[in-house]
């Protein structure tokens, strides 16, 4: 299993390298950047002439977009990164290691409970359709999932505020607290404040996540019902009770369990635009802002630090394989 750790990490560093220089050259190549869009309206009025936005240009280090020009760009940001320096970002004026320490772990504290209620309703719910296949709870769970998945997260947090915000009044249509209060001396007070401003943005996660899960819940519990020690359980005269969650769901359990190690990327990463439309203070909301004001460092910083949780989530899946079901050995 060494050996194949060993591997592993040596061809992320290599899938890492690529995807740096895809990300960087695309970014580069977008048909405006940050100094264009932070002097369009100077520009418009007269305040600004093209010498004084190149200039500005050149002191962000994104004058040059020829091939060369972002080659040595690209080495100057990676000179960096391999001394920990994720460089400074243009829009929120810090370095981009600390803007992105401040603000994951509301997204974490988001995308946990979400996450938890996803497993705690989906997994259930598909272990019960799959036992009474065809039947109504089938149809109808089927229906429900297919429309959390087809549903746009925007069009969802939309409909979400307008029901449960502005027609009811039951919950706060945006932000993270009640910015009229005075929380210095009440944490208690600030953080069931937190919970109930992060139900809404919860709800839609859940909503949107947990279709998915359930269906694949669902078909991995057939798969192993139609197994053959199954059929054996029950002509030894085991109840259908022992049969589903004694036999069947344990085995059930492996591909669940190794989806969760690919989770990560998904816990730390933010959900950009359901961040956005209930203006939470996450990394999501920060990095879609960032994208669109043509931010390269933090863009850079934020989607290498994604890439690095998908590769580590997606050796922990390997390796989580491997720990639940012991017949799979990591030879390669």
């Amino acid at each position: 299993m060494f050996r194949y750790i060993i591997k592993r990490i040596l061809l992320a560093l290599l899938v890492l390298f690529g995807v740096s220089v895809i990300i960087y050259a695309l970014i580069r190549l977008m048909p405006s950047d940050y100094v264009d869009n932070m002097f369009q309206s100077q520009m418009q009025q007269g305040r600004f002439d093209q010498e004084d936005l190149d200039h500005m240009k050149e002191l962000y280090g994104i004058l040059d977009n020829s091939f060369w020009g972002v080659l040595s760009g690209y080495f100057r940001w990676l000179g960096g990164t391999l001394t920990g320096d994720f460089g400074l970002s243009f829009l929120y004026g810090q370095p981009v290691a600390q803007v992105i320490a401040d603000n994951m772990f509301v997204s974490f504290a988001l995308a946990l409970v979400s996450l938890i209620l996803e497993y705690i309703i989906a997994i259930p719910l598909g272990t019960r359709v799959a036992v009474n296949q065809y039947g109504k709870l089938d149809y109808a769970t089927s229906v429900l999932a297919m429309l959390g998945i087809s549903l746009p997260s925007f069009f969802l947090s939309a409909l979400i505020i307008k029901v449960f915000a502005v027609d009811t009044g039951w919950f706060p249509i945006q932000g993270i607290a009640d910015a009229t209060v005075n929380w210095d001396g009440n944490p208690l007070g600030l953080f069931f404040n937190q919970l109930y401003h992060l139900v809404l943005p919860m709800l839609v996660m859940t909503i949107l996540s947990i279709g998915g899960l359930m269906r694949y819940t669902r078909t991995s519990t057939l798969e192993v019902l139609n197994a053959d020690y199954i059929r054996t359980a029950r002509a030894k005269g085991a109840s259908e009770r022992s049969v589903v969650y004694k036999h069947a769901f344990r085995n059930t359990m492996i591909p669940l369990v190794t989806m969760m190690a690919g989770t990560l990327p998904g816990l730390f990463g933010g959900a950009m635009i359901i961040e956005e439309v209930f203006a939470i203070p996450g990394i999501g909301q920060k990095a879609y802002r960032a994208l669109v004001a043509g931010d390269v460092p933090f863009i850079m910083g934020y989607n290498m630090f994604i890439a690095v949780l998908v590769v580590v989530g997606t050796l922990l899946a390997d390796l989580m394989y491997a720990v639940v079901d012991p017949r799979v050995k990591l030879i390669r």
